[in-house]
């Protein structure tokens, strides 16, 4: 009891000087006058393990819906002011058993779902205008609709407008997901003499691979010393 005292006493900052015989009491005393000085939110977290631990996870999605991407290790310690790479740790160790967010091989972590499971209502037409019946069908999560590979998925957000034939236009965001060799007319994401862009793979009549803007003002562009492809686009992401 004198020890969990004395820890309680080094957290609130409190020096005292005191024999065997009044310790409990007084200690208790010097908690309680202390008590009152720290706001309910606080104290509770404190005193309940896991009330602090959904504090520290509701900071850490506020600052991935701010960002639009989840904190790296360090930015985790300056957000929850931990003072070791330890805790940074425990405290993942922890989101990815409750399902909160996955952990590649690599040690980066992601939200667990993009937006969870929604209601799937029915069917609308795009064509003639019929009646739509609100009737739940099932629930569907998009992230099982769109991602095969969690692992080999990312998000990036579209700049300029050279694939807005495609209908991507600046300020979308492609899902890619990287894999091995790109089929003729994927939209892919390479690098071709330094430079990264977005654009159609196509091969000539000779097989020499070039890519295709989605965009009459642009032309094809024809790699001079280097050309991969990184990865491959799966959807267009649109918020309106």
């Amino acid at each position: 009891m004198k020890q969990l005292i004395s820890k309680l006493l080094r957290v609130f900052h409190i020096e005292l000087k005191l024999s065997d015989t009044n310790f409990s009491f007084q200690c208790f005393r010097m908690l309680l006058e202390k008590h009152k000085q720290v706001d309910s939110v606080s104290h509770h977290s404190f005193f309940n393990p896991m009330q602090k631990k959904e504090d520290q996870k509701k900071k850490i999605i506020s600052f991935y819906r701010e960002n639009r991407r989840m904190p790296g290790y360090k930015e985790i310690m300056d957000i929850l002011g931990f003072k070791s790479k330890n805790s940074v740790h425990k405290l993942i160790n922890w989101l990815v058993e409750e399902g909160i967010v996955s952990k590649d091989s690599q040690g980066r972590i992601t939200p667990n779902r993009l937006i969870g499971e929604i209601p799937l209502l029915g069917l609308v037409e795009a064509g003639i205008p019929t009646v739509a019946d609100a009737q739940e069908l099932d629930t569907m999560s998009i992230e099982d609709f769109l991602v095969d590979d969690k692992e080999k998925t990312y998000l990036l957000e579209v700049k300029g407008d050279s694939m807005i034939d495609a209908h991507i236009e600046e300020g979308d965001y492609v899902l890619v997901e990287r894999r091995g060799e790109p089929r003729l007319g994927d939209i892919v994401i390479a690098e071709v003499d330094g430079g990264w862009t977005m654009k159609y793979f196509r091969k000539d009549k000779k097989g020499v691979s070039f890519l295709e803007p989605a965009n009459k003002n642009y032309d094809n562009i024809y790699p001079e010393e280097s050309f991969r492809v990184a990865a491959i686009v799966k959807a267009v992401i649109r918020k309106y």
